[in-house]
């Protein structure tokens, strides 16, 4: 049997891999802040598909915890097979009216954790040559973001990050996919504040259900760059062929609330 390791696997998208890789007969190591939802979900998870579901309760966004967890699984002698470094965060402001303490958060969740788990989990599956991680990125790493500036920023770093390794290590037998969703039916919105947003407001928007099985295809078939929807992937393409400035007002307009 191989192991899943996902962050985020209380809610949304990260929640739906969980289920996918059980389905599949993987077992789980569920990673979260919230050690009730994941016991419920260990407890559905191990009833419905006979796998084993390890739960560890951390807060990502103080980076420490990227090492505990990497010790608590070392210790446990767990081999993780498949890494995907879901959890994540936004929030919709303008970057001077902004908390910096939440910004460093982000910074620390978004790419700092991040980086490490990649890293400590990355030696093991070079020294077993085989191995996949999954990095959520999101269709705003195309573009700057006015509104959500450091959010944007963070998923781009995830995307250059991850296409970069997935080349270096392109022939050892693993593989790195950055998943790329567009706006999504989870909790993100509500977290970011972002409900009132034209990018969400009044759209009917896919379902985290949708995005984790596309993404979990793209990650088995070893694809580098997966973006969700036929829309989003014009759009992540057009900004190749649009000058910078026109993006960022372009962004802008999209985000504001109305």
């Amino acid at each position: 049997m191989k192991t899943a390791l996902i962050t985020g696997a209380s809610s949304g998208i990260g929640l739906e891999l969980a289920k996918i890789h059980a389905q599949k007969g993987d077992n789980l190591v569920l990673v979260a802040r919230s050690e009730q939802k994941l016991n419920d979900l260990k407890v559905e998870l191990e009833s419905k598909h006979n796998i084993k579901a390890t739960v560890i309760a951390l807060d990502l966004s103080k980076t420490e915890s990227a090492h505990q967890l990497f010790d608590l699984t070392e210790e446990k002698n767990i081999k993780v097979d498949y890494l995907i470094n879901n959890a994540g965060f936004g929030d919709f402001e303008e970057f001077h009216k902004s908390d910096l303490n939440k910004a460093m958060q982000m910074i620390d969740l978004n790419i700092k954790s991040l980086t490490i788990l990649t890293k400590l989990y990355l030696d093991g599956m070079l020294e077993r040559k085989s191995g996949k991680i999954m990095q959520l990125a999101s269709t705003a790493s195309f573009q700057p973001g006015p509104l959500m500036a450091v959010y944007y920023a963070t998923k781009h770093y995830v995307l250059a990050f991850s296409e970069a390794i997935a080349e270096e290590l392109n022939g050892s037998g693993v593989s790195v996919t950055a998943l790329c969703p567009g706006p999504t039916a989870s909790g993100f919105q509500n977290a970011a504040d972002l409900g009132d947003s034209k990018l969400v407001k009044n759209k009917k928007l896919p379902s985290s259900a949708e995005v984790a099985e596309y993404g979990y295809k793209s990650m088995m078939k070893g694809k580098r760059v997966a973006i969700h929807g036929f829309q989003n992937k014009l759009m992540a393409l057009s900004v190749r062929f649009t000058p910078r400035s026109w993006v960022a007002s372009l962004v802008k307009k999209l985000s504001e609330k109305g």
